[in-house]
């Protein structure tokens, strides 16, 4: 019995050495402890606390973008990410895992272009991932949709343009065609007018040669 009780002190004293020597490690556990309880804020205190004790501790970094993420600060999530996945000390299993999540938080910003590259990145280092290849692929396809998409609204686009042109293009012809018309009708009218005047003109002399009786002659006696 007094053999386990000096085990325990040894146990504890030794964690305790370890957790001054090493805080971001104890930090970064009890992060973990918080996160699997979905306590996302909490784990995101205690990796940042982490990383300022050792801003080079790939798990706190890791751990705080996962952490960021499931909060829905995707900005956040994503600059941290893309500090863990240029970690070249690491293996590529973990900097594939870094950029298949790095992929993840680009994607729900709608950065689809830049999670493509992720994903893409995240297959080189592990070509076996099926999730990153299915992420991929998915994401791919909305590019491509979306590139259709555009082209149609382009047509779309040049069409009702051409359209409306045809469509100014036959107004103003029908405008010239009215005008035209309007002047000849103009025209008519006037020539109508003039042959009216003349007409009144020639009119007395006609109504008095057939009212008056005698004209004068020239030569008569008064």
């Amino acid at each position: 019995m007094r053999r386990l009780l000096y085990i325990l002190i040894f146990t504890l004293a030794a964690s305790s050495v370890a957790a001054q020597q090493m805080p971001e490690r104890h930090l970064v556990r009890k992060g973990n402890r918080q996160f699997k309880k979905e306590h996302f804020d909490r784990s995101v205190d205690l990796y940042t606390r982490a990383l300022a004790a050792d801003s080079t501790s790939f798990e706190a970094g890791y751990n705080l973008s996962n952490a960021l993420f499931r909060s829905e600060r995707y900005d956040k999530a994503e600059q941290t990410m893309m500090r863990a996945a240029a970690d070249s000390t690491r293996s590529d299993i973990e900097r594939a895992e870094a950029f298949y999540n790095l992929g993840n938080t680009q994607f729900m910003q709608k950065k689809l272009e830049q999670a493509l590259e992720s994903y893409r990145n995240s297959l080189r280092l592990n070509p076996s991932d099926m999730e990153a290849k299915y992420n991929y692929a998915y994401t791919k396809r909305l590019l491509d949709q979306q590139k259709n998409g555009q082209n149609n609204q382009d047509q779309n686009k040049d069409q009702n343009q051409n359209q409306n042109q045809n469509k100014d293009q036959s107004q103003d012809q029908n405008q010239n065609q009215n005008q035209n018309q309007n002047q000849n009708q103009n025209q008519n009218q006037d020539q109508n007018r003039n042959g009216d005047d003349r007409q009144d003109q020639r009119n007395p002399d006609d109504r008095r040669d057939g009212e008056g009786g005698e004209q004068p002659r020239e030569g008569s006696i008064s």
